[in-house]
């Protein structure tokens, strides 16, 4: 996992995001980690919900998280 999606993830455990909850990028902060977002999307570890700028951690993603450092 690259660095990007690494800070994705770090941002998903900054908030206590469990599988299922949607958490919310806008502004400046979507536009930084839309790459990211969108990897972390095609490897089936974050769902991109119908609300701009949501994603939801899958099981695989919440795992994922917490083996980020």
């Amino acid at each position: 996992m690259n660095t990007a999606e690494q800070r994705v993830l770090r941002t998903f455990r900054q908030f206590l995001v469990t599988p299922g909850q949607m958490l919310c990028f806008h502004g400046p902060n979507l536009n930084q980690h839309q790459a990211a977002l969108n990897q972390l999307t095609e490897k089936e570890l974050l769902v991109k919900e119908q609300f701009k700028g949501g994603y939801s951690l899958t099981k695989a993603g919440f795992l994922a998280m917490n083996n980020c450092n």
